[in-house]
């Protein structure tokens, strides 16, 4: 996250911290929580809350909202604030909720069925996919949508996720296998630059021992993929969960013949495509031409 780091004065505005969802009640109970703890050490050291904005390097009002459950705080708030008021690691200790909670609880959801899958499989045809993305390539993309994101919200959406990222260095690793059409690999989203540079990137995946990317060349005649996106998780129980644009509403499905569909359009695409070695030729290609 970049606002505090790009020299922002933190008593000059709310730039400190992120907005809660009020439609996240999970959320909402855990930053609400975060900030009675914060409030109640405060006034147990005797401090006012500009005493303490100002101790901690915040604004007055940044402190009330926080301990209002109105703003979620940054790791470095909750950091100096334990300092100050002697809580011992109490405060600094729930970070790593306010981390969990700082997320789009959709993404959230997402996270956890990706961090217990053992495979995944996934189809993208409109954008490369957000586990394979750079981050100049998710800001670039996020950028371009419409109704536009706002600072806070945009750093929300990337570092949810960048945070995701977290599925390639899992120990067992899960089998990843990803097919991407090839204009994807051609759109400039954010210009030559990142492009060469997310080209580069899906290089270095398509390198690890347990990712497959595929790429779909535009000219095939015969696509069953053309009904739009296709992502399939499956678990160690082998229980699994999927969803397609074109398929069941567009609903996540779990049932066994609504999966076994996706797995059959998933299984025509890949076999539809170029190989894994041939697809990073092609990358290269494409790179050497950008």
């Amino acid at each position: 996250m970049s606002v505090v780091e790009a020299g922002t004065e933190h008593g000059d505005a709310d730039e400190p911290g992120w907005d809660v969802d009020p439609d996240d009640e999970s959320g909402v109970a855990v930053v609400a929580a975060v900030g009675r703890q914060i409030k109640a050490w405060r006034e147990s050291a005797g401090l006012r809350a500009g005493e303490l904005g100002a101790a901690i390097g915040y604004g007055e009002d940044l402190v009330y909202k926080v301990e209002g459950g109105r703003r979620i705080p940054r790791p470095e708030f909750l950091d100096r604030a334990d300092e100050v008021l002697g809580a011992g690691g109490k405060l600094a200790a729930m970070k790593r909720d306010v981390a969990e909670v700082r997320y789009p609880k959709k993404v959230r959801d997402l996270a956890k069925l990706e961090a217990k899958a053992v495979e995944l499989e996934a189809y993208h045809h409109h954008n490369i996919n957000g586990l394979l993305q750079t981050e100049e390539h998710m800001r670039a993309l996020f950028a371009s949508w419409l109704p536009a994101y706002t600072q806070d919200e945009m750093d929300r959406v990337v570092a949810a996720r960048m945070a995701r990222r977290s599925i390639f260095d899992r120990d067992p690793l899960p089998s990843l296998s990803f097919v991407q059409e090839e204009v994807t690999l051609r759109r400039p989203v954010g210009g030559t630059r990142v492009l060469r540079r997310q080209l580069e990137r899906l290089l270095e995946l398509g390198r690890l021992r347990n990712v497959a990317i595929q790429v779909m060349p535009t000219h095939r005649e015969e696509h069953p993929g053309t009904g739009g996106l296709i992502e399939i998780l499956r678990f160690p129980d082998g229980s699994a969960v999927g969803r397609s644009d074109g398929a069941f509403s567009g609903r996540p499905v779990s049932d066994p013949k609504q999966l076994r569909v996706l797995g059959l359009r998933y299984g025509m695409i890949r076999a539809q495509a170029l190989t894994p070695r041939e697809s990073s030729a092609f990358i290269e290609q494409v790179l050497g031409e950008t």
